[in-house]
């Protein structure tokens, strides 16, 4: 199937993607392995940054300056100056297709401030923002007669020209039927998330956030980097790992340890305020987040899903109760490489949101700047990618079907349980890659990697169905996980310091010989 610009992901990034490349003239395939209200989008509760014209005590140089803190010297200051200054139209073009936001008493939209921010800047909508931001954007594409949405297709490799040097489309597992599907296009857009899930239930991430587009994206020639930066929420339930928005902090929540106490300021950056949690927990304290004293009239009008889901997952009402929290895996600031125009070192590859790092927020991210994220760069990689779609002819490669590829994943009697794997990673990781780092540890954790990758002929599928085969979906997922695994720890090892959400318990300090970023391809480190 021949199309001018394929978008593989479904979340934030890829609407707003298909949005913008359809009004540049393309005729756009969006390509999701679930449904697009299942994105990750829909856990980003607290706001969108913008200094807009009613902002107080505020303006986009601060704003660049607070971004460019928090990724300790790790971002690109053109690229953070593009973000930030682009930040008030992206508001207004969002409140123009429809977001309700929240308003204040002169129907401005409302705005509060989150962690490492110096002005209330985050526009909200409730603790529902990055939802009601999804749910408008999908409503836009369905509207759109240029954009055609297949759902449950899974991305199993990029499609290449003939001489290897220029995208040339995907090829995907259609979930329904089992059967693989290839689909073509001078422009390809990679909008498939992060890789938080490598931490397992240790992560407020959806089952989904696996890093399939990473994986692919390595495997096809691209280069990923930063892979050793995860961000952790300070703030998410203790027995489910459900976030607790940093809106409630925003808005005057307070952290308490057993003994009542406050140990830091909740509006420091979140690195800052997940280690010092940490610090707490390993003094064998539990952790609180206090919003009693807002108020139940502020938190139903402002705060209605916090209490919610504590109330579902905690069987507490933050109401009268204190929400006990624990830090979790949050969001992966490394991803695949990409230029100022999003685009990697494959022509016509171009890559947006969690999965890409465009290099805005280095060792940390700022709270607010990941819903920005992907509505500024999502346009500039969609314009960009219906431009080189527009000048290009598509010569659609020599190809064979290949279903043997997929048939080497069944074992009908296998020796590893991949599931079981697929938990000790996760505690692996949480244990000992997690918000502080050290060498031993560290190198513990990648050898049972690498001994969990050369034992992967000894896992397998067992179900042989081919019809909604999710036994099948999940080894992939696990095969790709376990892949990134490697290179976060490998990263981790090579950075001897300390930088942002990367904490060495063995080398406590910034080092100024790593203020580079970490640059990897298939054969390893390239820069």
């Amino acid at each position: 199937m021949k199309n001018d610009v394929i978008v593989v992901g479904a979340g934030g990034a890829g609407l707003v993607a298909a949005l913008h490349a359809a009004q540049a003239g393309a005729k756009v395939r969006v390509l999701t392995k679930d449904y697009p209200t299942r994105s990750q989008t829909c856990m980003a509760q607290g706001g969108i940054n913008a200094v807009l014209s009613h902002s107080k005590d505020d303006s986009v140089e601060a704003h660049i300056q607070n971004t460019l803190k928090s990724a300790h010297g790790l971002a690109s200051p053109e690229a953070v100056k593009l973000l930030c200054e682009n930040a008030p139209e992206a508001v207004e073009w969002l409140d123009s297709i429809g977001v309700q936001f929240s308003r204040t008493f002169d129907a401005k939209i409302a705005q509060r401030r989150l962690g490492g921010a110096s002005g209330d800047r985050a526009c909200y909508a409730q603790d529902y923002t990055g939802l009601k931001i999804l749910h408008t954007l999908y409503d836009k594409v369905l509207a759109s007669p240029n954009i055609e949405i297949d759902s449950e297709r899974y991305l199993l490799s990029i499609i290449k020209t003939d001489d290897g040097k220029a995208v040339a489309g995907v090829a995907v597992l259609n979930k329904r039927t089992g059967e693989q599907e290839h689909y073509f296009a001078s422009s390809v857009i990679l909008a498939t998330g992060g890789y938080a899930r490598i931490y397992n239930t240790y992560s407020t991430n959806s089952i989904g956030s696996t890093g399939d587009g990473c994986a692919v994206a390595i495997h096809a020639g691209a280069r990923l980097s930063d892979m050793e930066f995860v961000q952790f929420h300070p703030t998410a339930l203790k027995n489910s790992s459900i976030l607790i928005s940093e809106s409630a902090r925003g808005a005057g929540g307070h952290l308490l340890n057993s003994k009542g106490e406050r140990f830091v300021n909740e509006l420091l950056p979140r690195d800052e305020v997940a280690r010092a949690i940490n610090d707490e927990m390993a003094k064998g304290e539990d952790i609180y987040l206090d919003i009693r004293h807002l108020g139940e009239k502020f938190i139903d009008e402002e705060l209605p899903q916090e209490r919610k889901l504590a109330q579902l997952y905690e069987g507490i009402d933050p109401v009268f109760d204190l929400i006990p929290i624990k830090p979790v895996a949050h969001y992966t600031m490394g991803g695949i490489e990409v230029d100022e125009n999003s685009m990697t070192n494959i022509q016509g590859l171009f890559a947006v949101g969690e999965c890409a790092n465009h290099r805005v927020h280095g060792a940390n991210r700022l709270g607010g700047n990941s819903l920005l994220e992907l509505i500024v760069f999502g346009r500039e990689a969609a314009v960009n990618a219906a431009k080189l779609a527009k000048n290009n002819t598509l010569k659609t490669p020599s190809l064979a079907k290949n279903d043997q590829w997929i048939l080497k994943n069944y074992n009908a009697n296998p020796e590893i349980d991949f599931y079981k794997v697929r938990e000790e990673l996760g505690d692996i990781f949480y244990e000992n890659v997690g918000i502080s780092r050290e060498k031993h540890k560290l190198q513990m954790s990648l050898e049972r990697v690498k001994e969990h990758i050369s034992n992967l002929d000894k896992m397998g599928v067992v179900d042989s169905s081919k019809i909604y085969n999710t036994n099948l979906i999940e080894f992939l997922e696990f095969k790709n996980m376990l892949e990134l695994a490697r290179l976060v720890l490998n990263g981790a090892l090579d950075r001897d310091e300390s930088r942002g959400a990367h904490y060495r318990q063995d080398f406590p300090h910034e080092d100024e010989k790593y203020a580079k970023h970490t640059i990897v391809d298939f054969n390893g480190v390239v820069a």
